[in-house]
Parts: structure tokens; sequence; C-alpha cells
């Protein structure tokens, strides 16, 4: 089975753009979602390598969606974190869960591809 990485988020550019940043990481399959939902359905059948989330996503939030995803009894996935929130203990929050890195909106995709790629190359 191909290795793949999980994207969540609920604004479609964004998603979109995040999608084709993380396609040209070879030998990945990306799988992209719009609620933490959806992705935790997809989670009981896969296990990505790594997951990108935004926090503010319909329903359950991004913060839920890591505890949720690190108390899975599978290899853990690196988890990258992009978010508008403009609150200055936002990113600090999110590492202290358990993710690994933190991007404000907007960001560079390219550099969220690189830093992905690297924790991937890493574990």
């Amino acid at each position: 089975m191909t290795p793949s990485i999980l994207i969540i988020e609920d604004a479609d550019t964004c998603r979109e753009t995040l999608e084709i940043a993380l396609s040209a990481i070879n030998g990945y399959a990306v799988f992209t979602f719009s609620t933490a939902e959806d992705a935790l359905r997809e989670l009981q059948r896969v296990n990505p390598v790594a997951v990108v989330t935004d926090l503010h996503l319909p329903g359950m939030d991004g913060f839920d969606l890591i505890t949720q995803i690190l108390r899975r009894p599978a290899p853990r996935p690196a988890i990258l974190v992009i978010s508008g929130d403009t609150d200055p203990a936002t990113p600090q929050r999110a590492l202290s869960l358990g993710a690994n890195a933190f991007f404000s909106k907007p960001y560079s995709p390219a550099e969220v591809r690189r830093t992905l790629e690297n924790l991937i190359h890493a574990a």
C-alpha cells in the first residue's frame, strides 16, 4: 500500500493548494478532507505518514483531531498544523498537544512541503 498524507482543511482553495504542493512528494498518496470526522473515518483504514490540518473546522476542531490521532495505537504520523488563528498562544497549544510544526496563514505551500519532507525522511 502506498504511504499516505492526509490534508484536513475546510477552505476549498487552501485544501486544493496544499494538495497540489504535497502531491509533488514522490511515492505518497494525498487524500483531502473538509472535516475532522471524515479524516478520522479514513484513519480507521490507513496509517498515514503525515497529517496536515487546519484548526478551525466544522464540527470537531483541529485540536481535538490531534488528540484523537495521537490516541491511536498505530505508528504516530507527523502532524503539521496550518491556521489563521490570531491568538498568540495557539501555536504553542498545537505543539504541546503533539503537532510537529505550525504554519500561520498565509503560509508558503512550498515551505509546508519542505517541512513535511524533512519530517517524513527523519522518521
